[in-house]
């Protein structure tokens, strides 16, 4: 993909994830090696424990087995093994960098990105981290992490910033993030088409996620979404319901998503992207994240203590507003039915009574 002259410092960066919690923030190919940060920085700076850092902002959180991870502003990651009743800070963070989004591989390994760059690695479920990668020069902020494996992932970020592993993060490389154009645009488009595929500008590549079937999915700025079939190898942009920003997506059963972002725009596909409906979320508060529990029940969460709740599979929602109208980034499920929710506030359970809808 050709590279475009937008800067960082030509338009905000508004945060996947942090979406208006943190509000707007002002911002060659070839191998890239993994950089200690005080080969980068002259210094590395350490994470600082704090007594209330399961109550400061908290901007993503994933889960294995037992275990429940969450990372937040600077540097701060938590962890918890008993269903999320209690966290423990991490003891050796090398950064003080936000952190944007972490992924776990299993209850052991993980990795974490966020601002200025920042990649971090876990061996040992999130108790000690390592830095594999930083470059705060770039003033570019990491916004999701994937992994296919132990070895293969990607993280992404702003104006389309894409570095692929292959050995688990110990090198990191810079990827040409080239989408193909819709299949309906491959010819002629319609010049009045406000939706119409525009091949300009390398926008924000706010989350990425992975369906049952193998398919990856990536929540874009300005209304943009794709898809790849093939792992990450290839990806293919999608029609756009929307032209607003999208902040996740949410892989159903069969080739089944949900895409979601500003002003509670929540669009439902069943033919893996190809069209999209709008389904009525009751909301025009950002929506930020989406899970789908063991028993098939959907729910996303956002600002303004959104909790938007399906039993049919993502088809209509029920608006569950949470009386303290915080903004939540993430979600994370129990396994006693209930919620660990994320966000501007730090960690809050909710029990599984709580999901209850008319």
């Amino acid at each position: 993909m050709a590279k475009h002259s937008v800067r960082p410092t030509d338009r905000p960066l508004v945060v996947a994830g942090a979406v208006a919690i943190l509000a707007a923030v002002a911002l060659s190919a070839g191998p890239v090696l993994a950089l200690p940060q005080e080969e980068a920085s002259g210094e590395v700076e350490y994470a600082l424990i704090k007594s209330l850092a399961d109550k400061s902002l908290l901007l993503d959180a994933a889960a294995a087995g037992e275990l429940l991870v969450a990372v937040g502003e600077r540097g701060h990651i938590l962890h918890s093994r008993d269903q999320g009743a209690s966290w423990t800070q991490a003891t050796s963070v090398p950064t003080r960098a936000a952190l944007t989004a972490v992924f776990l591989h299993d209850d052991k390994l993980g990795w974490a990105v966020g601002h200025d760059a920042t990649i971090l690695q876990t061996h040992d479920g999130g108790v000690t981290w390592e830095l594999q990668y930083a470059a705060p020069e770039e003033q570019l902020p990491f916004l999701d992490v994937w992994f296919r494996d132990a070895d293969h992932g990607v993280a992404i970020g702003a104006y389309s910033y894409f570095l692929e592993t292959s050995d688990g993060g110990n090198t990191w490389s810079f990827a040409d993030f080239d989408p193909a154009a819709p299949a309906e645009v491959d010819g002629e488009e319609e010049e009045d088409d406000p939706f119409a595929y525009d091949e300009g500008g390398d926008f924000h590549l706010n989350h990425i996620a992975r369906s049952d079937s193998g398919r990856l999915y990536i929540a874009a700025e300005a209304g943009n979404v794709y898809r790849s079939d093939d792992e990450g190898e290839t990806w293919t942009a999608l029609p756009s319901p929307y032209e607003g920003s999208f902040f996740s997506s949410l892989p159903l059963e069969d080739d089944s998503v949900l895409l979601f972002g500003l002003r509670g725009h929540l669009f439902r596909s069943g033919d893996a992207g190809e069209t999209w409906r709008e389904v009525d979320s009751s909301t025009q508060a950002i929506l930020t994240d989406g899970i789908r529990l063991a028993d098939g029940t959907v729910v996303i969460v956002g600002l303004e203590g959104t909790l938007l709740v399906s039993r049919d599979g993502g088809e209509t929602f029920s608006l569950n507003a949470q009386a303290d109208r915080q903004g939540y980034s993430s979600v994370a499920a129990l396994a006693n039915g209930g919620l660990a929710l994320f966000g501007e506030l730090g960690v809050t359970i909710l029990p599984a009574a709580a999901l209850a809808t008319d």
